[in-house]
């Protein structure tokens, strides 16, 4: 593995490239700038030199960061239409970042006269087939694929650039077996491109099997990370919750998802919702693809301005407008709360994390707060985030609970003291009872 220096080569360290210095040809970069990207993010302007050289890429970086891109310009650059069979394979975790990954692409795959196409789970095999079996780039979640090749229904002998994009979160999902089954299926000449937020650990070993020479980019601090989004915690009783996202929801905003636990939830809480007038949609695994795919591209054109989802559903969402989160079902951890909060604040926009706390719900909520770092925002809902030994908010049902304990223990011990001197006297009352 080569450590690459953080600028491209042959540009100074204040220089900010433009795609055409990377490499990018005009016609590409033209349709860049149509869709109104000016210039390069980071992660791309590291990145794309490297992929046009042919070289295998290990790249680290947060969702949002610009990095499908990063391979995506590179990747139109190298191929020639040929329409036989896939030369470019990109994994993704979910089909909704499929589906997303797949349209980034057509904006510039067009211009090269490329034909992409995306495979995933929920939808028809048999007219996925046919269109992957013609496509030049094809994007694909890993059971779906491993699903064609086993009926024979596509051939992956052809491909010689292989992307495992969110590779982190692909392992996450349980999905390291079928992942190493596809990479092993790819001829070995291949070219190699893994993308992730984090490089250690199955990932690191999964890089270290399947990459050869490759060049490391690293954009960000490594590690569990929150986007710049402002975060707020805000103590709300249980039955109050309602009321109180109306006025979060009644304020100025973009697009806003509001995180639900469960698919019944969500179902019951976008319908409150738009009883008050609100324009709201759900976002649930319980929900057919055609109408997952439906009810994000109402999100994405603003028909429906409010998302009510669930965290498996929201995986790979992947949309650049949206201005607030609300947790109105607190995340079960840290990364949980990465994972929501980060679908806003993206490609350098700012944006709004916010989290309803109950008071049953302060202790765990509390602790999250401590590993994230957001003591002063915690705070601010009365809670104190102690980083020694995170044994805060210890509210008076607590001591109250406790004392009452003790209480009873007391008691216990007394008439097993009075039983054991006095069993006569016991046993009067136990009959006198």
């Amino acid at each position: 593995m080569q450590r690459a220096t953080t600028e491209p080569q042959g540009l100074g360290r204040t220089t900010s490239p433009t795609f055409i210095e990377l490499g990018v040809s005009v016609p590409v970069t033209r349709a860049l700038h149509m869709r109104g990207t000016e210039r390069p993010f980071e992660i791309q302007s590291l990145v794309i030199p490297d992929a046009l050289a042919g070289r295998d890429v290990l790249a680290r970086s947060r969702t949002g960061s610009g990095k499908t891109l990063a391979f995506a310009a590179p990747l139109v650059e190298l191929l020639t239409p040929n329409g036989r069979s896939p030369a470019a394979l990109i994994l993704a975790p979910t089909r909704e970042l499929a589906s997303q990954v797949t349209e980034e692409f057509r904006v510039i795959a067009d211009v090269k006269h490329l034909q992409i196409a995306a495979v995933y789970g929920g939808v028809g095999i048999g007219p996925q087939a046919k269109r992957a079996r013609r496509a030049d780039i094809l994007v694909a979640t890993p059971g779906r694929l491993i699903d064609l090749v086993t009926r024979k229904l596509l051939r992956l002998d052809q491909v010689r650039i292989c992307v495992l994009d969110e590779a982190d979160r692909m392992l996450d999902m349980g999905f390291l077996p079928d992942v190493t089954r596809i990479l092993q299926m790819l001829r070995p000449d291949r070219q190699t491109m893994l993308f992730s937020a984090t490089l250690d650990g199955e990932v690191g070993r999964l890089a270290t099997r399947f990459t050869r020479n490759a060049v490391l980019h690293e954009v960000g601090e490594s590690g569990l990370h929150l986007t710049d989004a402002t975060h707020r915690f805000i103590a709300v009783e249980q039955p109050r919750k309602i009321q109180a996202l109306i006025r979060e929801l009644a304020a100025d905003r973009g697009l806003t998802l509001v995180f639900v636990r469960t698919k019944f939830g969500a179902d019951r809480l976008a319908r409150n919702l738009r009883r008050e007038g609100f324009r709201a949609g759900e976002l649930h695994g319980g929900m057919s693809q055609p109408q997952r795919e439906r009810a994000l591209g109402r999100f994405a054109s603003g028909a429906n301005d409010v998302r009510v989802a669930t965290d498996v559903a929201a995986r790979g969402l992947d949309l650049d407008d949206i201005t607030h989160v609300i947790n109105f079902d607190a995340p079960a951890d840290e990364k949980a709360y990465i994972h929501r909060v980060g679908r806003t604040a993206r490609a350098g926009r700012g944006g709004e994390g916010v989290t309803f706390v109950t008071p049953q719900q302060r202790f765990e909520v509390g602790r999250i707060a401590r590993k994230l770092q957001l003591y002063a925002e915690f705070a601010r809902v009365g809670g104190q985030v102690r980083k020694e030994d995170g044994m805060a908010n210890k509210d008076k049902g607590g001591a109250k609970n406790k004392k009452t304990a003790s209480k009873t223990l007391k008691q216990k011990r007394e008439a097993k003291r009075s039983k054991g001197t006095s069993g006569s006297a016991g046993s009067v009352r136990t009959t006198g009872g």
